[in-house]
């Protein structure tokens, strides 16, 4: 297979950067929900918030969200 043709599989974390571009918020707000998540979830700092557990957290669609992340 190409390289050109490899499958990339999806996304598993979220990053400030990504909750600033779908939320339209700034830089620090968007890490403060990443240490509100870990909270909620029992993450210790530094460790990865999913995805999925973003979306629970903020209800938004997990379809819309990875969609948003594939562009």
């Amino acid at each position: 297979m190409p390289i050109t043709h490899r499958l990339i599989p999806p996304r598993m974390v979220i990053f400030a950067r990504d909750i600033q571009n779908i939320t339209g918020r700034s830089e620090r707000t968007a890490r403060l929900l990443l240490q509100r998540i870990r909270k909620a979830y029992g993450k210790k700092a530094g460790q990865f918030v999913s995805v999925e557990e973003f979306c629970r957290f903020t209800a938004l669609p997990v379809k819309e969200v990875r969609s948003y992340l594939e562009h």
